[in-house]
């Protein structure tokens, strides 16, 4: 190698380093470990050789923190100079934890009335953020009212300087009227920060059922984090005169909502570029109301950390009527193709497939393919008459549902799958929902729509080997429309539905957003069991110098009603893993993530595991008992000298908690 090609080597590798770190100093400092949601930590004091001998060092129980106990704690917490900080409880109260022993050292509470009673979002939410300037040391979260406050970190006291009195009410100043106690929107997600900038996104109403064609429409805003000022916004659903208008027919644009960020958020500071998921337009089924494309719904856009402009974006899923949205962080990566460092990013997705760009330019890694795929005839209904495909990576996991996913323990449960299917439509991905009715397919069944795939817990990424690490799970859409209210004057023409037809033995699968847990989690059964095949629950690790899959497990232990099956008497079934949203923690040595729901150990312990796999092979290196599944995703963190991992737990009848382990003394 000549000298000038080692230097170019070098800065390649310096910038490497600087933008992929993971989680440093032993600290936890975002959501996501780094502001590209990595979700990786370089620790590795615990490791295949010692996982088993974790121990519990503390229990942080959020019974009392809001008027009755919450049992789905989804937030990831962040550890700043020995102190655990998260939102918690169905108020979303916010504490701070001593690190080392759980002892609560303040907490913070909103009581919001109505405001919080009519919201969209509630309960605990995914967490919160942590900006300092060195001196100064501040919490910004979320509250279900949909209003940023700005805390001191060391007390819990709001910045009165903050916003007014150290709030900033985000129904106002967003570019249009919003009802302050009833309008619709919300976050669960954090806010992230960057520099003094802190963004907020929105979310609406979870599933697939919109009151009206019209609501509030789901913008992104840039704020000062020390004033509150508003710095700048992003309409996701385009103004006349902006970019994307043109992709809106007739005057959809001017009355469609949503089209919010209800996802994380990632940032790239060196190149100043904000990276935001979009969700689709209002009718998570139907948009007939909103004809053609609809920019920027399910959109990948990237914009100008300082002004909000856009730099670039990338559709990947046109006029969207499968509840795909994007419901997860873009994790920023560095990847090697022929030699050369690429800034890439790598977005997971319902839809099980990873959608890879340079995030400097927005061009693919490797090259997309549009694809025509089917029309179908739900009247009124506008059809994008193709849709982008990667070449590269494949899917990580089933889409669309075909016969070759029916169940198949054995040749009677295949068959009974078989009869079971014929009563749908069945096809690839993108397959469209059908009218339900009686007497033609009740419905469209599809993988990786709503809950399945990739949900908002999102992946890992190991920036030493750039090798990705993809949850998902495999659960069955069942998308059927049937005509909506009339008394709405034809304000939505068709909503999602089933029609009651009392031989199908089947339930409607909800919208995005929750949590399963059982099996292949709601949705069709045959006798009690998924109709689709497992695994239900899966880990896959992609090598994305490549786009390339090295290793694909089942994640989580066979579920008891599948294990003691009668039908499944004798028949030797390996793990199939279980369904539920889920998310990974990548370290130095191990993928570490838990199981959501409850199964019964072979010592009759009824729990769940925290479970770690070699990153290589994805080969079990061990398992710790939990007394009930996650419900959020783990983080680590040394303090004194000791690693911990921390994860929230939580189910029915058993109020959410955090379990920190550690290994002994």
């Amino acid at each position: 190698m000549n000298m000038k090609r080692a230097i170019v080597c070098l800065l390649l590798c310096a910038t490497t380093l600087i933008a992929q770190q993971g989680a440093k100093n032993g600290e936890w400092r975002t959501y996501g470990g780094d502001l590209g949601n990595t979700h990786y930590s370089p620790l590795d004091q615990i490791s295949a050789a010692n996982f088993n001998k974790l121990e519990i060092a503390w229990r942080f129980k959020t019974d009392n923190l809001g008027p009755t106990p919450e049992y789905n704690l989804e937030a990831t917490p962040l550890v700043v100079n020995g102190i655990l900080y998260s939102t918690v409880g169905t108020r979303r109260a916010v504490v701070a934890v001593d690190a080392g022993t759980g002892e609560l050292i303040w907490t913070h509470g909103e009581r919001e009335g109505a405001r919080a009673q009519n919201a969209p979002r509630q309960l605990s939410g995914r967490g919160l953020s942590y900006w300092s300037d060195g001196r100064e040391e501040r919490i910004l979260y979320v509250t279900p009212g949909y209003r940023l406050i700005a805390l001191d970190a060391k007390t819990g006291a709001s910045i009165r300087s903050f916003g007014k009195d150290g709030a900033v009410d985000l129904k106002q100043d967003d570019d249009q009227e919003i009802d302050l106690v009833t309008g619709e929107v919300g976050l669960h997600a954090t806010p992230v920060v960057a520099g003094d900038t802190v963004i907020v996104g929105a979310a609406h109403r979870p599933g697939g059922v919109p009151r009206s064609k019209k609501n509030v429409k789901g913008y992104v805003r840039g704020f000062d984090v020390r004033t509150g000022k508003r710095l700048w916004i992003f309409h996701t659903i385009p103004l006349p005169n902006e970019y994307g208008a043109e992709t809106w027919e007739g005057d959809s644009a001017a009355y469609t909502g949503n089209a919010g960020v209800w996802g994380q958020i990632s940032i790239d500071e060196e190149l100043g570029m904000v990276y935001i998921p979009v969700e689709l337009p209002t009718g998570d089924y139907y948009g007939g109301h909103r004809p053609g494309n609809g920019l920027f719904g399910e959109t990948i856009v990237a914009l100008d950390l300082k002004t909000g402009a856009r730099k670039w974006h990338y559709q990947l899923v046109h006029h969207g009527i499968w509840d795909m949205d994007i419901p997860d962080a873009p994790m920023l990566v560095d990847i090697t193709i022929n030699g050369q460092t690429i800034r890439a990013l790598a977005q997971p997705t319902k839809q099980a497939i990873l959608y890879v760009f340079n995030r400097q330019t927005g061009q693919p890694i490797w090259p997309f393919v549009e694809k025509p795929v089917e029309k179908g005839n739900v009247p009124g209904e506008w059809y994008a008459p193709t849709q982008p495909f990667p070449t590269k990576p494949p899917a990580y996991d089933h889409n669309g549902f075909v016969q070759d996913d029916i169940i198949d323990f054995t040749p009677a449960l295949h068959e009974e799958g078989l009869r079971l299917a014929s009563r749908y439509k069945l096809g690839p991905i993108f397959t469209p929902p059908v009218v339900s009715k009686w007497e033609g397919p009740l419905a469209t069944l599809q993988l990786a729509t709503n809950q399945g795939g990739t949900n908002w817990a999102g992946a890992g990424y190991d920036p030493e080997t750039h090798i990705a690490y993809l949850p998902s799970q495999r659960l069955i859409g069942v998308l059927g429309l049937v005509p909506g209210d009339p008394n709405r004057s034809g304000d939505f023409a068709w909503i999602q539905g089933q029609a009651r037809d009392p031989n199908a033995a089947a339930r409607p699968a909800g919208g995005g957003g929750g949590g399963g847990g059982e099996g292949g989690g709601p949705g069709l059964t045959v006798q009690g069991l998924p109709l689709v095949k497992p695994p239900y629950g899966s880990i896959t690790a992609m090598d994305l110098n490549k786009g390339d899959i090295l290793w694909q497990i089942a994640h989580g232990e066979t579920p008891d009603n599948i294990k003691n099956h009668p039908a499944l008497k004798g028949v030797n079934i390996p793990r199939t893993g279980r369904g539920g949203i889920f998310g990974v923690l990548v370290t130095k040595s191990l993928v570490i993530a838990a199981e959501r729901g409850t199964f019964t150990t072979p010592n009759g312990k009824v729990g769940a595991m925290l479970r770690a796999y070699n990153k290589a092979t994805g080969k079990d290196e061990g398992e710790v008992y939990m007394p009930m599944g996650q419900t959020g995703t783990p983080m680590t963190y040394m303090l004194n000298g000791k690693q911990y991992i921390v994860v929230a737990v939580g189910g029915q009848g058993f109020p959410a908690e955090f379990i920190a382990y550690k290994l002994p003394n």
